[in-house]
């Protein structure tokens, strides 16, 4: 069985340091086997992790697009920001991707999904995150799944990690995989497992981000 982490940043996010030996080293500390590495409007990160890491990395991106972030999965080059949610997926599709939607219905975060939009793109969607380790409390966190659970879409989960230690925090119990497909089908008969990260943590990409742009 794989412990993966279907959502974690590295130092080529700009709001993240998470530099790739340290990424490494803190999963083979915590049994994370599997990571899905999707930094903000980059695949190049993940590329270069998947190549040393000694366990599976699926090369993934976080698109930002003017209704809030789409995550395409098991791509092969970088997806640019700025279009829309629809032709975003086009672009995924066209790499033979899949299209994961991160954090939905987040009110306190302007790059979540929300229903309007979600709606409109259904019929696209193959896996819905309904556990995110940087979910803020105060606000619905079961709408994710419940909105997997009525439209039938596969669900993961992973910890957002733009630090350290937040790497594992949310995780799928999955059997193994080879390839996407074998991915979904592995999906459906995953466990969801995890815990939600302290939400100070966000004043760390604040830093990342402040840093990276005046450093």
């Amino acid at each position: 069985m794989l412990k993966a982490d279907l959502h974690i940043h590295t130092c080529y996010s700009d709001d993240s340091d998470n530099s790739l030996d340290d990424i490494i080293n803190r999963c083979l500390k915590i049994g994370i086997n599997c990571l899905a590495v999707c930094d903000h409007g980059t695949i190049e990160g993940a590329v270069k992790l998947q190549k040393i890491a000694p366990f599976k990395i699926i090369v993934a991106e976080e698109i930002l697009t003017p209704n809030g972030e789409i995550m395409g999965m098991f791509l092969q080059e970088t997806i640019p920001s700025g279009m829309t949610p629809q032709e975003t997926i086009k672009r995924i599709r066209e790499q033979g991707g899949l299209v994961c939607i991160p954090h939905p219905f987040d009110k306190f975060r302007s790059s979540a999904l929300q229903m309007e939009t979600l709606e409109l793109i259904k019929e696209e969607i193959d896996i819905i995150e309904v556990l995110n380790g940087r979910m803020a409390p105060f606000q619905n966190r079961d709408k994710g799944r419940l909105f997997a659970e009525e439209n039938g879409f596969r669900q993961s989960a992973g910890s957002d990690a733009h630090s350290i230690p937040e790497i594992g925090a949310c995780f799928v119990e999955m059997p193994d995989f080879n390839g996407k497909e074998d991915f979904l089908n592995a999906l459906d008969g995953a466990k969801i497992k995890g815990y939600y990260s302290n939400p100070l943590v966000k004043l760390v990409s604040l830093k990342n981000k402040l840093k990276k742009r005046f450093v």
